[in-house]
């Protein structure tokens, strides 16, 4: 009997020393070596880097060999390897509702996928409890910015009950508020004005009744999913009831009088107004692809089979519509395509966002995604990847973030082979830091498996 007890705790100890643990460099030195660095201020690979990392922060970058102060530091070995800056998915979800593990293992879907940062775009009273733990270090999770609840034509019917709801919003502290459709001129020129007043930005839909060129001159911070575009360049769209519009403008994609794209896209840059595009959602929902192809991906393991079957249902909602068709399904997202180039070369800031969990787009998963399509809609490699970087440093006035240099935050991807050659290839991931703690690709698996839904 003694003799099994002793074999069972030998078991147990090789079992949970197999157990693959977070290195944080907190009072540790970490130490990237030999590494084929892309800072991301430039296209540009620099060979041979040893990167250190202390407290969360890129303490010094140079040569391999080269950096002193490397004794005992733990060291992840970077050989034929490619270090960039950590993602940030700019139209994130986290669960609305008072229920902390469910955030959790959400933020930890993206955090496993290398988005260290995250604007969650739909917010709860605990988001501000999760967003203070992430602060503080007491849990582990990607940076993240929050919305309040909505304001929407359900949330708001007053001009005074919208004014009220942004001073609550900005007292709570909240980062930002978020625009749902439904809301009138008077409803939102009185959450403008009280947003001016407390200072603070707000950013999202395009309500119908508003319009964009009243989102443009309000000023907002993003307009997301390109909300009202397709909308703005059709003759005589005052006169189009909003149901017969339909998603993102889909059903009126065939009317669009591209000669006024100049000047959607002047109205942007004049009013310094970033856009995130999420593009994986017509991609995905209003395209010809089947719901049982969707449905069928990998990373769809890791939602719930109620959430699987209501996507589905959506899709197959959306494909049976009698005013769609393949035809206007390739015309909205060529126009969108064509929207996207033209903001990026004229200088529209553009920030990466896939809005997940949302129709087939699955936390982490979906912003790789994301940057396929910036990819297949003409934007080179490095170009998508600044979307989802340096743009995000430079929207948030934050100079640590969004590129590799001494004083970053140390939020980093290490990968397997070169994105700036196949944007694909940041999905195949070697290892992750978030705020300086190491996530290897084997504690990667394994707390992914912890997140599997079916």
């Amino acid at each position: 009997m003694y003799r099994l007890l002793i074999i069972t705790l030998i078991f147990l100890s090789c079992h949970i020393q197999a157990q693959e643990s977070l290195v944080d460099s907190k009072g540790k030195t970490i130490l990237i070596k030999n590494v084929n660095l892309i800072p991301m201020d430039k296209e540009t690979v620099i060979a041979a880097q040893d990167v250190l990392v202390r407290d969360g922060k890129i303490a010094a970058i140079g040569k391999t060999g080269s950096l002193s102060g490397t004794n005992n530091a733990f060291v992840v070995d970077g050989s034929g390897k490619y270090l960039m800056p950590g993602l940030a998915e700019m139209h994130a979800h986290v669960p609305p509702e008072d229920n902390m593990p469910a955030i959790q293992e959400t933020g930890m879907l993206f955090a496993l996928k290398g988005i260290t940062t995250i604007r969650g775009m739909l917010g709860h009273p605990t988001h501000l409890v999760y967003r203070e733990k992430i602060n503080s270090g007491e849990i582990t999770g990607p940076r993240f910015i929050t919305s309040g609840p909505s304001l929407s034509g359900g949330s708001v019917k007053t001009p005074e009950e919208a004014s009220a709801m942004v001073r609550a919003e900005k007292q709570a502290g909240y980062d930002f508020l978020k625009l749902h459709p439904g809301l009138t001129p008077e409803t939102f020129a009185a959450l403008v004005k009280t947003a001016k007043e407390v200072n603070i930005p707000f950013a999202g839909h395009v309500s119908y009744k508003v319009g964009v060129w009243r989102a443009i001159d309000a000023g907002y911070a993003t307009i997301d999913h390109m909300d009202w575009f397709i909308e703005s360049l059709v003759p005589g769209i005052d006169t189009i009831p909003e149901a017969s519009v339909g998603f993102f403008g889909l059903y009126v994609a065939d009317r669009v009088d591209e000669s006024g794209i100049p000047k959607l896209i002047s109205g942007l840059k004049s009013k310094n107004i970033w856009v995130v595009p999420t593009e994986c959602l017509p991609r995905r929902w209003s395209s010809t692809v089947s719901a049982d192809q969707l449905n069928n991906s990998p990373e769809m393991m890791y939602m719930s089979q109620k959430t699987r079957e209501n996507w589905v249902n959506a899709k197959k909602n959306m494909l049976q519509n009698p005013k769609y068709s393949a035809e206007i399904s390739a015309k909205q997202i060529a126009i969108r395509q064509k929207l996207l180039r033209e903001m990026y070369k004229n200088g529209v800031g553009i920030l990466l966002g896939s809005d997940a969990p949302q129709v087939f787009d699955v936390p982490g998963f979906s912003a790789h995604q994301e940057l396929e399509y910036y990819v297949d809609a003409g934007l080179t490699p490095y170009q998508a990847l600044v979307t989802g970087t340096v743009n995000v440093g430079r929207y948030l006035n934050r100079n640590d973030i969004g590129t590799i240099k001494v004083g970053s935050a140390a939020d980093l991807i290490l990968l397997n082979s070169n994105p700036l050659k196949n944007i694909k290839a940041t999905q195949d991931i070697k290892g992750v830091m978030l705020s300086g703690k190491w996530m290897s690709e084997k504690y990667i698996s394994q707390e992914l498996k912890k997140l599997v839904k079916s």
